[in-house]
């Protein structure tokens, strides 16, 4: 079978079959995209928190986590294309995949990147009208969104004990900015806060990966009486696949409630 050369988001090289049929995904949102692409029978294994579409984890094999994959067993498919992420996988995973099998990275950091990886998987998958409909779809909602004005300030808290934070230089951060909040944190990637340091207009508690309930809600608000703290859902914040089509009119729903 003939084998066609692609360049991924890390700039890596890889050959890829130019017809794909067997794919493990070792990143939750790249999962769901590819369901959406209509891909769902090509997939052979997938990780435990790929949880979009809900019954996919009882049909396809786990292939351990997206720290910690089961490389063996991973091999054991024989798949014809791993798609894996810079940040979500371990990179030391990557690197032992990459040694037998074509591996082919995204690396987000924004919307833009976003609508890229979604049309190189319908490049490399043979899915290309439907991945530009979906690209188109996503466009067009994201032209609805109504920032809010004001230049407020938020602290994106995505874990507890310690407080850790969506920092600069992440996707959660440019969606934030997107929304017309500047995040309150100014180092990059994901830093432990000390919370004496900050006073954000508001504090979004993310569901995932830190599980926020309301009781968490009111711990922060006893510490901070002048923000708002607000339980948000972490997929339409941080998942950069297709589930970007529904953002748009979440984040114009919340930035209702916060605006109030």
């Amino acid at each position: 079978m003939s084998k066609k050369t692609y360049i991924d988001q890390m700039q890596r090289t890889v050959e890829i079959h130019s017809t794909v049929s067997r794919i493990v995904s070792l990143v939750p949102s790249q999962t769901e995209l590819l369901v959406d692409l209509g891909l769902k029978e090509r997939l052979v294994g997938i990780t435990k928190f790929c949880v979009h579409p809900k019954e996919l984890r009882k049909e396809i094999q786990l292939v351990g986590g997206t720290k910690n994959v089961k490389i063996k067993l991973v091999e054991s498919l024989n798949p014809d294309l791993i798609i894996g992420n810079k940040e979500e996988n371990n990179q030391a995973d990557i690197e032992g995949l990459e040694e037998n099998l074509p591996t082919w990275m995204s690396d987000i950091f924004n919307l833009e990147d976003a609508l890229e990886m979604i049309e190189q998987v319908g490049e490399i998958t043979g899915t290309q009208e439907k991945a530009a409909e979906i690209i188109s779809e996503i466009q067009k909602n994201f032209l609805n969104l109504k920032p809010l004005e004001g230049n407020k300030c938020v602290l994106y808290l995505i874990w507890k004990n310690p407080y850790i934070a969506a920092g600069t230089n992440t996707f959660i951060d440019s969606m934030l900015n997107r929304l017309g909040l500047k995040n309150a944190m100014d180092e990059p990637r994901y830093p432990e806060v000390d919370l004496k340091q900050v006073n954000p207009d508001f504090i979004f508690l993310s569901s995932e990966p830190f599980p926020f309930k309301e009781k968490h809600i009111e711990e922060l608000q006893i510490q901070f009486p002048n923000s708002q703290v607000i339980l948000v859902d972490g997929e339409f914040f941080s998942w950069y696949g297709s589930r970007l089509i529904g953002a748009p009119d979440y984040f114009n729903k919340l930035l209702n409630v916060i605006s109030v």
